[in-house]
């Protein structure tokens, strides 16, 4: 198994949980975005025990199965040959059941996101043209970790994303929370976590946290641009939008590739 990457806290105080994973991507060519639906097969396993949708999730998503069982999960190794009855049991717990009966009905139809992601990375390609769209998967978590991301690959966990008002949601997470956890988040997440994964911050343990922040709030404030309005809202994407109304010769890709931040302090005085 190739190596993963947990996201350090301050990415996952943004977004609520993500996993950088690796998986190669042997197709390249131009494709119309389909998010495929994994999280279908873990509900029929999951709820009914269906040894068919089992089969299906170890040979159509290998790669998925074991993020899921030895990434997200931690639960044991996926060619334990008790992985699958460890698994099944996992899910039995009553929340669990409650919550993937929730996921299926709520997302019964995708059709808005593959359409909002088409037209996002149409968008985004026109800025970035060399720019590789991912494929994008569906999956049931376990409301840790919203977007998996890998080369070439993006994963969201459709029980991160119930809405704010969800009932199970107000027993593990605050208002402020909540509110990115809905429908709407779902692109600007993906958008957000595919773009970190492309550009990240060189030294970032080593630079000063406002350096680190300004990173995170360049990102947000691509992802605002892309998609048309203001998902992400914090002083650093304010500071990087008066920085580009200033420079505005200076170009999205020329703004994603550069990762000296003392231009952005001095002209915007943010600290």
């Amino acid at each position: 198994m190739q190596k993963y990457y947990l996201l350090v806290l301050s990415i996952i105080m943004l977004c609520s949980g993500c996993i950088y994973k690796i998986r190669p991507n042997d197709d390249d060519a131009p494709h119309r975005i389909e998010i495929k639906r994994y999280d279908r097969l873990q509900s029929q396993y999951l709820t009914t025990g269906d040894f068919a949708a089992l089969q299906q999730m170890n040979t159509e998503f290998p790669i998925e199965t074991r993020t899921l069982i030895e990434d997200i999960l931690h639960i044991g190794e996926v060619n334990d040959p008790e992985i699958s009855k460890t698994l099944l049991k996992y899910y039995q717990d009553s929340t669990l059941q409650v919550l993937i009966s929730d996921v299926e009905a709520e997302y019964a139809n995708i059709d808005d996101l593959n359409i909002g992601l088409e037209e996002a990375f149409a968008k985004l390609k026109t800025y970035i043209p060399d720019l590789a769209v991912p494929q994008f998967y569906a999956q049931i978590g376990d409301l840790e970790h919203s977007i998996i991301i890998g080369d070439g690959i993006v994963g969201i966990s459709l029980d991160k994303y119930m809405g704010e008002n969800y009932s199970i949601y107000r027993k593990y997470y605050s208002q402020s929370q909540r509110e990115s956890m809905t429908r709407s988040f779902i692109i600007p997440d993906c958008l957000c976590f595919y773009l970190l994964s492309l550009y990240p911050l060189d030294n970032f343990e080593g630079r000063p946290q406002v350096e680190r922040d300004l990173h995170f709030g360049k990102i947000m404030w691509v992802v605002n641009t892309i998609i048309g309005n203001h998902a992400f809202k914090t002083p650093y994407v304010d500071s990087i939008n008066t920085y580009m109304l200033k420079n505005s010769t200076k170009t999205i890709l020329q703004l994603l590739i550069d990762n000296d931040y003392k231009d952005i302090i001095k002209e915007t005085g943010i600290e």
